[in-house]
């Protein structure tokens, strides 16, 4: 991990914790990969064209690279020293291991320098992809907590609206109660018999008193 120290000044995006680092992040690493402290590579402009969505978290490598102006050719050096380099044994020694990479891709005319320059602008076009990504999801995330708080006050009003109905209800239900209380103090003063023959009459009435012409009107007693 020493060996990595001052990296982040020069390619942006290279602190990658993995299994070899044991767990541990790289000097002067941030939560997103970046390195920061003084002298630490500012984001560039790594994309020429809007790069694709990951859909599902399934990220589409080539067609990244290439929103960032990354051919196939560059990509391909970087895979083939990445190639050659897995097919070694993991026993051989650093320093033998970078021997054989360098001396086989000479012997294939491959540019060590054009490698350089293609995995540090595949790592650019990564960090990219990452803080655009991270970009659009804050910017998801502060519309849907708006949206979201749009919606509680408007649940909250209802809710308000709700309870102040059922208060209503409520009064509106025992002024009408007290107020039948008064008048059944009346009809049970002239007792139930009473109450009971008028209910009768008047049903017989406006049971017979309605035909073609409209109801006939009695003279009461």
């Amino acid at each position: 991990m020493n060996d990595k120290k001052g990296w982040g000044a020069t390619v942006l995006g290279w602190f990658v914790v993995s299994d070899d680092d044991e767990g541990q992040r790289g000097e002067g690493g941030d939560a997103s990969g970046d390195a920061g402290g003084e002298g630490a590579v500012e984001m560039p402009q790594v994309f020429v064209k809007d790069p694709p969505a990951a859909i599902g978290g399934q990220v589409d490598f080539k067609a990244v690279f290439e929103a960032a102006g990354i051919d196939e050719e560059q990509s391909g050096r970087v895979a083939r020293a990445q190639d050659l380099l897995a097919s070694l044994p993991g026993e051989t020694p650093a320093p033998v291991r970078k021997q054989i990479v360098e001396a086989s891709l000479t012997a294939f005319g491959v540019s060590i320098d054009k490698i350089i320059e293609g995995g540090v602008a595949e790592i650019q076009a990564l960090e990219g992809y990452i803080r655009t990504g991270a970009a659009d999801t804050q910017t998801l995330l502060a519309e849907s907590a708006a949206r979201i708080k749009k919606f509680e006050d408007e649940i909250q009003r209802i809710r308000t609206v709700m309870d102040e109905r059922v208060q209503e209800q409520q009064a509106v239900t025992k002024a009408c109660n007290d107020k039948k209380l008064g008048i059944q103090q009346i009809l049970e003063f002239f007792g139930q018999e009473a109450v009971a023959r008028v209910v009768q009459a008047a049903s017989a009435r406006r049971a017979g008193g309605e035909s073609a012409a409209g109801p006939v009107s009695r003279k009461e007693r």
